[in-house]
């Protein structure tokens, strides 16, 4: 029997949540705001639901603000700053991500990266990772006009690749994703291990599958 996804030609994946855990530096980065300010420390635990909205989520976490706040745009750029100094002392990829992308290239199915996260930090961690030099395409959360839910970059990385949306799946860790997935005429895989961010249940999101590890998606795309 055929795995569901067997005529897959490339996946895409988001990258925080999805192929790399940054919410350690994510989290260290807002929680130095804190403590610059002389507010106490607080836990990971309470960062890292939101890790994947990036300074959006962490200063909701570090100070309960929203985007519409009057000092919103400095501190983003204050943690912006924080950010780039420890962007990968802690980011690791997930277990197993090594050994998916490997199978990937093996089999000749085209991999590739969109996420939200501006170019100034995705470039860097692409870099620092030898494992993301096989990327058929790498779009960042400015490299189009519109970031996730619209589909506009996975359309562009899927006209990088030189691949047909159809032919094209997208894994990702929040509800954004599969939105996004859905819409470039893609089919979606949740990613159940990532941050999943404190909206909407997952298992309401319309993905086509949902992954507890990244090596599960092998069961999906890969005859046993």
């Amino acid at each position: 029997m055929n795995p569901p996804f067997a005529d897959v030609r490339a996946v895409l994946f988001d990258l925080d949540g999805t192929l790399i855990d940054s919410a350690p530096d994510l989290g260290a980065a807002a929680d130095k705001l804190r403590t610059d300010r002389g507010l106490p420390s607080l836990p990971m635990e309470q960062y890292r639901p939101l890790a994947g909205a990036g300074a959006r989520g962490m200063l909701s976490v570090a100070f309960g603000m929203t985007p519409e706040h009057p000092e919103f745009a400095d501190l983003r750029e204050e943690f912006f700053v924080n950010y780039e100094a420890c962007i990968h002392q802690r980011t690791k990829v997930f277990p197993g991500v090594d050994t998916l992308i490997a199978h990937l290239h093996q089999t000749g199915t085209g991999w590739g990266i969109v996420t939200n996260k501006a170019a100034r930090f995705t470039d860097v961690l692409v870099k620092a990772t030898p494992l993301f030099s096989s990327a058929g395409a790498v779009i960042s959360g400015d490299t189009t006009p519109h970031p996730k839910p619209h589909p506009a970059p996975l359309l562009e990385a899927a006209a990088r690749m030189g691949m047909a949306p159809e032919y094209c799946l997208y894994v990702g860790d929040d509800e954004r994703d599969i939105v996004a997935g859905r819409a470039a005429g893609m089919r979606t895989v949740a990613a159940m291990y990532g941050y999943l961010g404190t909206q909407t249940s997952a298992q309401h999101w319309g993905a086509d599958a949902a992954i507890n590890s990244p090596l599960e998606l092998l069961q999906l795309i890969s005859a046993p």
